[in-house]
């Protein structure tokens, strides 16, 4: 008996989502595991259009890669979230599972905590997490929160620019029952340079570019970090930040890493197989236009 899986769809959505290179992991994906006529796209989806899409799905569709802001607008649409996506209040996917009826069961994870996670380990190797700064409080940081216990470290430092803006992190952290130290991120203070040359993992959630005034810090201090930095943003890369650690001799791994890991955790789900990494992994390098 045959035992070749009918087509499915699948896409990425978010607002803007034209940048996303999901598809060109999940197609890469798709080739390796000979899933014919699978297909998978970007779709400019927005927070208001997002119940109306999410309600239209049907069985001919494996599941959806979610950007910010839905990340947290679609868990009132879903049917299940799973434990981990819960606590850390973001789905970033959402798999559509046939029932046999007229509407398919939607169930949300989150993969994010998973490929930050394997990427870290990446830098790290068997090492130890005792102690970790995360540097910004936005969505990416409650992942990483729940990533760095997962490794070892339940009280990392969470360096901000504003305490003001750090509730939804705090109320994701309680949930965790993980107990980061919240203050205020100052590229000029001495003590900033010291404590992320003299920590095991920093891991850098900031939007692109901000967080280069730490990186200045870095480089003026002539800092050596015996550490690995893992910093999420892949546009443009290398960033200023993994340049000056780098030149201190610093371990780092790119964000591209964590966008890999946590892409091939979401094929896994949409698929039932086991990602094809190395495919996918040259795929994101060609795409990159770096060395695979």
């Amino acid at each position: 008996m045959s035992t070749k899986r009918p087509p499915r769809r699948a896409a990425v959505l978010g607002h803007p989502v034209a940048h996303s290179l999901s598809p060109v992991l999940h197609r890469a994906a798709y080739d390796a595991l000979g899933l014919d006529g699978w297909s998978y796209e970007a779709i400019d989806t927005t927070e208001e259009q997002l119940p109306a899409f999410v309600n239209g799905l049907d069985a001919s569709w494996a599941g959806l890669s979610l950007t910010m802001p839905l990340k947290h607008a679609v868990i009132p649409l879903l049917d299940h979230v799973d434990p981990l996506a819960n606590v850390v209040g973001a789905v970033n996917t959402l798999v559509v599972q046939p029932t046999g009826g007229t509407r398919p069961t939607f169930v949300g994870t989150n993969t994010d905590v998973h490929g930050l996670v394997a990427a870290l380990r990446e830098g790290l190797g068997e090492r130890e997490v005792r102690s970790a700064v995360v540097l910004g409080a936005g969505a990416t940081a409650a992942s990483t929160l729940a990533a760095l216990a997962q490794l070892g470290c339940e009280a990392p430092t969470v360096l901000v620019r504003s305490l003001g803006r750090t509730g939804s992190l705090q109320r994701a952290a309680h949930r965790m029952g993980v107990e980061p130290r919240f203050e205020v991120l100052n590229p000029a203070s001495p003590a900033l340079v010291d404590r992320l040359a003299h920590t095991d993992a920093v891991v850098a959630t900031l939007p692109s570019r901000a967080a280069d005034p730490v990186a200045d810090a870095l480089s003026r201090a002539a800092a050596t970090p015996g550490g690995v930095l893992l910093d999420v943003v892949y546009d443009p890369r290398p960033t200023a930040l993994s340049v000056a650690w780098t030149a201190g001799g610093g371990t780092v791994v790119g964000g591209e890493r964590m966008l890999l890991h946590q892409a091939a955790e979401q094929v896994r789900l949409m698929t039932g197989r086991v990602a094809p990494l190395p495919a996918m992994g040259r795929a994101l390098a060609s795409a990159l236009g770096v060395p695979a």
